[in-house]
């Protein structure tokens, strides 16, 4: 038993330099499964799914979940409604988080966190990727010029008054242009889609 001590310690040390830790990650330290499941056990950490692990006093961040989703699903990035969320876009609260990952990416079984996945082509995953910290975790999220212009890709998926939304919002927030909506529609195929509505809300300026 005495090998479990700093096991434990490391394991504490571990979360609260990375907020939420996975258990391959704290395997590389040294902790094995079973010490972690005793930690459970006694209510020293929290099992967030399976192999995710948080402290109990971790304070928690308004968008937990999409640090959550984050930790499950490291390629990823949060897209659409989370993004337009994550960016102060939209009110919606999405019920599910919402991530990009390639055509070939592995997509884990989320036992907590509901996420939605949408595949992209590897040139617009790569497109436009900032990365925010939350609780620690670094989390990729998409710019907003390009979520507008993905929400109107997607507008059969997430609703087309979302999209508008998002755009208007986008626009009377100036957290994008014009122009840097209208371009990274044209990466996104979606240029004569949302040139009307760009037109029609910036006609007065």
């Amino acid at each position: 038993m005495t090998e479990s001590v700093p096991q434990r310690q490391i394991a504490r040390n571990v979360l609260k330099l990375h907020g939420i830790a996975r258990l391959t990650e704290l395997r590389a330290e040294g902790v094995t499964a079973a010490t972690m499941s005793r930690m459970e056990r006694d209510g020293e950490v929290l099992r967030l799914a399976r192999g995710l692990y948080q402290l109990p006093d971790a304070p928690l961040d308004a968008h937990h979940s999409l640090a959550e989703a984050a930790k499950r699903l490291p390629k990823g990035v949060v897209c659409l409604v989370s993004a337009l969320a994550f960016h102060e876009l939209t009110d919606q609260m999405p019920r599910h988080v919402w991530m990009a990952i390639g055509h070939k990416d592995w997509a884990p079984k989320m036992e907590v966190t509901p996420v939605r996945l949408v595949r992209f082509a590897d040139r617009l995953l790569a497109d436009s990727v900032e990365i925010h910290t939350v609780e620690g975790v670094p989390v990729k999220v998409f710019g907003v010029a390009k979520t507008i212009a993905d929400c109107f890709r997607y507008r059969s998926k997430i609703g087309l008054s979302v999209a508008i939304e998002g755009l208007q919002e986008a626009l009377r927030q100036r957290k994008a242009t014009p122009g840097e909506i209208a371009k990274y529609a044209e990466h996104g195929a979606v240029a004569t889609v949302i040139r009307p509505y760009l037109e029609a809300l910036t006609a007065n300026d």
